[in-house]
């Protein structure tokens, strides 16, 4: 076993439990408020506004999870959403884990954990994300989710840079994984 698979199985073993209010779950609207300052926090992410991440709760719950620590307070999450050109896909949006609770495998728990589900619920036979040349953490996240699957990881440049605003963006390399085995 490597250090990589060893962390994600003692992640696993700590965050997916059944008893208790810590473990993974389903994000609530309530927990908005929450994953809107674990993703300001990262410092990586893109911040979308407050209340994009109270309706991203409400409306993609399904697509998305959360993990909680003892108290119940969300400490982690992924993002996602169907793509309505290809349902048989899985867009993650963003993946932020609390500062103190990183370096243990939780986000590649949580991205397990929530293809797992989707794969069963909905179907959903590939993962596709954007990462930016410079976010070495999310590469190795998604390359290592990628092996541990056995699945094909294609990538290109989905948004060069320039297409945004500000004109100061990296460009947005879309990582297309799949296909994805149940």
């Amino acid at each position: 076993m490597t250090a990589a698979q060893a962390d994600l199985a003692g992640a696993r073993s700590e965050f997916n439990r059944s008893s208790g209010s810590s473990g993974i779950d389903t994000p609530r609207v309530e927990d908005g408020a929450a994953i809107w300052r674990i993703a300001r926090d990262s410092k990586v992410l893109d911040l979308n506004s407050s209340y994009s991440y109270l309706l991203w709760c409400r409306d993609f719950a399904a697509t998305s999870v959360v993990a909680r620590d003892d108290t119940g307070s969300p400490i982690a999450f992924v993002t996602g959403y169907v793509r309505p050109e290809r349902p048989e896909a899985l867009v993650v949006w963003q993946v932020a884990v609390d500062s103190s609770h990183r370096g243990k495998g939780l986000a590649g728990t949580l991205l397990d954990e929530l293809t797992t589900r989707v794969s069963r619920e909905l179907g959903i036979t590939a993962l596709e994300t954007t990462v930016t040349p410079d976010n070495t953490a999310s590469d190795r996240m998604f390359t290592a989710y990628a092996a541990r699957h056995g699945a094909t990881l294609e990538r290109e440049v989905l948004f060069d840079g320039g297409l945004f605003p500000e004109g100061v963006h990296q460009p947005e390399v879309l990582y297309r994984i799949g296909p994805l085995s149940p």
